[in-house]
């Protein structure tokens, strides 16, 4: 695992963050959930989790997808 970037709900992502991920973490977003995002790279892969329970991630097969973390 490679280590990122972390920011604050509500603020712009850094530019590190891959463009693909923008629209469902301000989706996230919109729900009023706060807290900060960390990026992480994962085989090679973005993943930003947010404090509040959510991530957001890249699949192998190029899909973005968000959701509460699973147990």
């Amino acid at each position: 695992m490679q280590l990122g970037t972390r920011w604050a709900a509500g603020t712009d992502a850094p530019a590190s963050v891959p463009a693909a991920l923008l629209p469902a973490i301000a989706e996230v977003e919109a729900q009023g959930l706060g807290g900060h995002w960390t990026l992480t790279w994962l085989e090679g892969r973005p993943i930003a989790e947010l404090d509040a329970g959510w991530e957001v991630f890249l699949t192998a097969s190029g899909e973005v997808v968000a959701r509460p973390f699973q147990d």
